[in-house]
């Protein structure tokens, strides 16, 4: 088998780095520090930026070079409204088949949640969060609906960051959503009112993400072209 080349192993430590938020929107990538830290030409790392700049990850612009892709706000305000779609319709149609072993490991999920809120990891928490939710929709009897779920939640991971990093009030509001969901299914809600109430719980922590981005943006003398803007990066679930 052969080894990894230069150009995948600059790729892999870029990409690395873009996911886990070290390189943050906007991080300047300049090509000579990366290739000496990785012993290697600057070639390879100029070959593993091209590929991430045709995964938009990254974007170059003439005196300014290479930097990780900033995140327009309507590119998470789709994807969010989107995923509150799929990800609740997912839900509600795989509550018939949810079973009470399932609903013990997600409310044992939301628990770490809670505990966590005291030293309060927003990453963290944005993982359990994606694995509560994932008890709930994965038993989705629609391949194709469950298909879109996971495509939202990995285009939130392409997005970066965490919700709960701007607003960190919203997670305790989150963990007590979580549980009265979970009392929904548990007391056999019809489809319509859990796809309803996981739409509810999305589309709420969208709302006070948004309200932050407003309360902290510049003054706009235009509201109708605000989404024509790049304002900062707008973070994930």
């Amino acid at each position: 088998m052969s080894s990894e080349s230069k150009s995948e192993r600059a790729y892999r430590l870029i990409r690395e780095r873009i996911d886990s938020g070290q390189y943050v929107p906007g991080y300047r990538l300049v090509l000579a520090p990366i290739a000496a830290e990785l012993d290697m030409s600057v070639v390879p790392v100029r070959e593993a930026i091209r590929r991430l700049e045709a995964e938009q990850l990254v974007t170059f612009e003439r005196n300014i070079g290479a930097q990780v892709a900033l995140i327009k706000e309507t590119e998470y305000l789709h994807t969010m409204q989107t995923l509150a779609l799929v990800e609740g319709s997912a839900t509600g149609l795989a509550a018939p088949f949810i079973t009470p072993d399932q609903i013990e490991r997600a409310r044992a999920i939301n628990q770490t949640m809670r505990e966590s809120l005291s030293a309060f990891d927003p990453q963290a928490f944005t993982e359990l969060n994606l694995r509560f939710h994932s008890v709930l929709f994965e038993t989705c009897p629609n391949p194709h609906i469950l298909d879109l779920v996971h495509r939202g939640w990995n285009r939130m991971k392409v997005l970066r960051n965490s919700s709960f990093s701007f607003v960190p009030g919203r997670a305790s509001e989150s963990v007590e959503e979580h549980e009265r969901l979970l009392q929904l299914i548990e007391r056999g809600g019809t489809p319509i009112e859990i796809e309803l109430a996981a739409r509810a719980h999305r589309t709420a922590t969208l709302d006070a993400v948004l309200s932050h981005t407003g309360e902290h943006r510049p003054h706009e003398p235009d509201p109708a072209t605000a989404q024509a803007l790049d304002p900062a990066p707008i973070p994930t679930a």
